[in-house]
């Protein structure tokens, strides 16, 4: 595969020039030795374990706390392809919000025989208990992770829709951390965007979609399941950075419909809740009993008016892989206009004709779960053997539902630090994308993940992926030499080269 996609540095395969517009990067590639990349890199690597931004990997009884492979060679989008791409991710978002709004209210779509009823009425993510609650400003997905392949100069899609409790953005601010320290060069050589911001507009975000009522300085929180979650990392990570606190159920009380938290100083009243905990566990009282992770009657709090859940309860049906085939459809129906980012052709096995289609070429297509996530319960065809291909089609004839099959895609490459030095590897990219009472906003980068192994497409760290430093460059920016180094600002968003590094990165 890696010989015939396209690389987004070199170009056409096989080219040993860059392309025209990252002529810089390339020779920076060609100049820098790989011992001297792999330095960097594995200091980077080195600080990352001292900061322990770890993951665990559930079901493995050695090393289930690690890091993810960082990669110092950065994925640049230009300027133009970021306009194009934030069109169009901000299109697709808005439509995600008034789908969900739609469906636990109207349920016009539904009336309208646009989407089959049972796929979303008879859909484990759907949560009628949620039904008739509308949420704060009617926003629903506050943070969005829409992840995206490239399969040439001008040819994006949408893989995949996150819109339950998305991760990797803590990737994103210490991967730019750790370029911005190892490698200056390029950020001199680049107009690259900051994202060292996010945790403000984050934490701007929760402020914006606070109950009516609330006052000028609402009580955020983020709510975790604990220390043993695998983001557990992340979520101290933001907590500690937008300044707020990092809180677990025995934290917090309801008492006659409003959240309180628990301080050494008394109770205090919490507004905003940016929840990273999923429905089933979210409130012992409406959804599982036996949940010790949630809060028994935040849904009841909820339904009253008195608090901001971040992420909306209800809203992981937007995840589901069968609802993300209809996603073209869905944007038309809401916005009145076509898809700007297109699907990746999909074929929903509930359908007898595709799951006839899917059986005959299951050699060469891609299987997933519905509601799947992480690399798991996935089939990647040409690269399957034998007998995981015969499993697969047992478990599609027997519950062809929960599953969606697409074509294996020649997923774009970027140069990356392998054991014989640079070599061409697949990647995907997931940017995070803001929704608050004052509208949607792209931030100007994102986790690029990369697939370690030759030839391999499956780029999720779970499954052994890596990340890279996502470049976006800008077209326009203000540029000040002062004591402190260079300060570049776009979008409200500032980094500082030669200097501390402004947004609450560590």
């Amino acid at each position: 595969m890696g010989k015939q996609a396209f690389d987004e540095i070199m170009g056409t395969p096989g080219d040993t020039t860059a392309r025209p517009q990252l002529a810089a990067l390339g020779k920076w590639i060609e100049d820098t030795p790989d011992a001297e990349l792999r330095r960097r890199q594995e200091a980077a690597e080195t600080t990352f374990r001292q900061l322990g931004i770890t993951f665990a990997v559930y079901g493995e009884n050695e090393a289930a706390e690690r890091i993810i492979p960082f990669d110092i060679v950065p994925r640049v989008f230009l300027h133009d392809e970021w306009t194009r791409l934030s069109e169009g991710l901000v299109q697709r978002v808005e439509a995600i919000n008034a789908f969900l709004d739609d469906i636990y209210g109207e349920r016009r779509i539904l009336k309208e025989g646009i989407l089959p009823e049972d796929l979303v009425l008879g859909n484990a993510q759907f949560r009628p208990e949620i039904a008739g609650i509308r949420p704060p400003h009617g926003v629903w997905a506050h943070i969005c992770g829409i992840d995206l392949v490239r399969t040439g100069p001008d040819d994006f899609f949408v893989l995949e829709d996150n819109a339950r409790t998305p991760s990797g953005v803590s990737y994103m601010l210490e991967n730019r951390e750790a370029m911005l320290r190892l490698c200056p060069e390029l950020f001199r050589e680049f107009r690259v965007a900051a994202v060292d911001s996010y945790p403000d507009l984050l934490l701007e975000t929760m402020k914006s979609v606070a109950p009516h009522g609330t006052g000028s300085n609402p009580t955020c929180v983020l709510l975790t399941p604990g220390h043993y979650n695998s983001a557990y990392y992340e979520h101290s990570f933001l907590a500690d950075s937008m300044g707020i606190e990092l809180v677990e159920a025995a934290d917090l009380v309801v008492d006659d419909d409003i959240v309180w938290m628990r301080t050494i100083a008394g109770r205090v009243k919490v507004d905003v809740i940016y929840r990273r905990i999923d429905d089933d566990y979210l409130d012992p009282l409406v959804f599982r009993p036996d949940s010790a992770l949630g809060v028994p009657g935040l849904i009841a709090a909820y339904a009253a008016g008195n608090v901001a859940i971040m992420n909306a309860p209800g809203n992981g049906i937007a995840d589901d892989k069968a609802i993300y085939s209809y996603m073209p459809d869905i944007v038309k129906f809401y916005s009145g206009g076509e898809c700007k980012l297109r699907n990746v052709e999909t074929w929903r096995c509930r359908e007898p004709q595709a799951l006839k289609f899917v059986l005959d070429n299951l050699e060469d297509v891609v299987v997933k779960l519905v509601d799947g996530s992480g690399g798991y319960g996935m089939l990647v065809g040409p690269t399957a053997s034998k007998q995981e291909i015969e499993d697969f089609r047992a478990a599609l004839i027997a519950e062809p539902h929960r599953y969606i099959a697409q074509p294996t895609l020649a997923l774009s490459t970027v140069p990356t630090m392998a054991q014989g030095g640079l070599s061409p590897r697949h990647v995907d990219f997931r940017p995070f994308v803001l929704s608050g009472a004052k509208g949607v906003q792209v931030v100007p980068g994102g986790l690029t993940r990369v697939a370690l192994k030759e030839g391999s497409l499956v780029v999720n760290s779970s499954q052994g992926g890596g990340t890279k430093d996502s470049f976006v460059l800008m077209a326009d920016q203000s540029q000040r030499m002062n004591a402190s180094g260079m300060t570049q600002t776009m979008g409200g968003m500032t980094q500082t080269l030669g200097g501390q590094t402004s947004g609450g990165t560590v």
